[in-house]
């Protein structure tokens, strides 16, 4: 079974509750521990006051007479303070005075345990925060006294605990919200993605035409959208293409098919000689020949088509195999009244027969379309380290709308010209395909007076 892939609206709206649960988690512990702090300090300012009192009241003793009024002076300053506990001790660890609630942990009313730094503990249920002081009085011939004092802090823990629990609710119900708000915002952001899947479904064999609207996607799909309309363009050229050549491939082979068929048919009505019958054959081998060379073309084609075709490397002069083939086209050129000119000289590396096929094929059709008494002109050029060979014949241009699909199978600028020495239509494609497999290109323009097929090589 395929595992579930989580959709990107469940992805982001995770992340957005996520990244939301720990700012706002982050935020709550800041808040609280700054609340925490100022209890704090709030309870160290009431401390120090009353240390500070104790401290005034202990300069003030100074003789027997003074000590017996201290608890009481001690006593009054610590009217109306319900939550204060206050304790006195000698040196010695007696009491001098206590408050009736005053309960503190051992270690604070030790004098090594004395300090200024407050010190919280819980005593019967009830948690108290204090410190404990070494404070001198007026008679420096006795030691110092211990005073620790001490506030309840109930209040504040209670505050703190319905605190917490509010802001950690709050911490929660914010995420729930962030996360549907997000989830909100997700799914109108990817709206335009949801238009773009409805548009491609739209997209069919009969409807390759269709193309998605870049006005209606934002900035950032603009570029996806054009990559898949230009996606969706090549497309509809392809299969134009192949419809084309499925088209041209059936009726090229119906037509020498339909002649070995009437031809046959014809032969067996009646009897006839054996020289008849020999005709009918030698016609037949014919046709046979030339389904052989279109469907050998055709073989060829595909291989190019799949980067099969690997040609060898050798130096090949193309002049001497331009002359090469104006010596075997020479009586056709001759028939027709041409003139087959060659200028300038160059070497590319390169499989010699398959260039050798690719400039045969150019000289033949430029010999098929050139007029009678017209001329076939070649010339090569060897320019930074590039070779340009150019085949200009005389004749008729090529319209503009033709030139961009000469060289596709089958096709021909002039369909109602036609004819059966002509060719499969197969010769420029094979010729572009050797070109190609070779590093180059070739192209085609019309020329005034003519028409000018040049390919590049390095």
């Amino acid at each position: 079974m395929s595992r579930r892939r989580a959709s990107i609206t469940t992805r982001l709206t995770l992340l957005f509750a996520a990244v939301a649960t720990a700012v706002l988690l982050a935020l709550g512990l800041l808040i609280g521990n700054a609340v925490e702090q100022h209890f704090v300090e709030q309870d160290m300012e009431v401390l120090s006051g009353k240390t500070d009192l104790a401290a005034h009241l202990l300069e003030q003793v100074r003789s027997p007479a003074d000590w017996a009024t201290l608890p009481r002076q001690l006593d009054d300053s610590l009217v109306g303070h319900h939550g204060l506990a206050v304790v006195v001790l000698h040196p010695d660890g007696s009491r001098v005075f206590a408050t009736p609630n005053a309960a503190f942990p051992d270690a604070l009313l030790k004098p090594a345990g004395a300090s200024s730094k407050p010190q919280s503990w819980a005593q019967a249920g009830q948690p108290w925060r204090g410190i404990s002081t070494l404070l001198p009085t007026g008679n420096r011939e006795l030691s110092p006294m211990l005073v620790a004092v001490a506030v309840d802090i109930s209040h504040h823990e209670h505050f703190m605990s319905s605190f917490r629990q509010t802001l950690w609710l709050f911490v929660a119900l914010a995420a729930v919200l962030v996360g549907f708000l997000g989830w909100i915002a997700v799914r109108r952001g990817l709206a335009p993605l949801q238009a773009m899947r409805r548009g491609a479904a739209g997209v069919t064999a009969n409807r390759l035409d269709t193309r998605l609207s870049l006005d209606a996607v934002p900035v950032e799909l603009a570029e996806l959208a054009e990559t898949l309309n230009q996606m969706l363009a090549r497309l509809e050229d392809s299969f134009q293409r192949l419809k084309d050549f499925s088209s041209d491939l059936a009726h090229e082979l119906r037509t020498p098919i339909s002649n070995l068929m009437t031809e046959t048919q014809v032969a067996l009505t009646r009897a006839r000689s054996a020289d008849e019958y020999r005709e009918v054959l030698a016609s037949n081998a014919e046709e046979y020949e030339r389904l052989a060379r279109m469907i050998g073309d055709m073989l060829f084609l595909a291989q190019a088509d799949n980067g099969l075709v690997v040609p060898r490397r050798e130096p090949v002069d193309l002049a001497a195999q331009v002359r090469e083939l104006f010596d075997f086209f020479d009586a056709l050129a001759e028939e027709k009244g041409l003139h087959l000119a060659l200028t300038g000289s160059g070497q590319v590396s390169g499989d010699t027969l398959m260039l050798r096929r690719a400039l045969a094929n150019l000289i033949s059709n430029a010999i098929r379309h050139t007029p009678k008494g017209g001329s076939i002109q070649v010339r090569i050029e060897t320019s930074g380290g590039e070779t340009k060979l150019a085949v200009e014949n005389s004749g008729e241009t090529i319209p503009a709308q033709h030139l961009a699909r000469i060289f596709d199978r089958f096709y021909r600028a002039d369909p109602s010209r036609h004819r059966s020495d002509e060719g499969a239509g197969l010769g420029l494609a094979i010729t572009r395909s050797i070109i190609r497999a070779h590093g180059g290109e070739i192209g085609v323009r019309s020329v005034t007076g003519g028409v000018c097929f040049e390919l590049r090589m390095a």
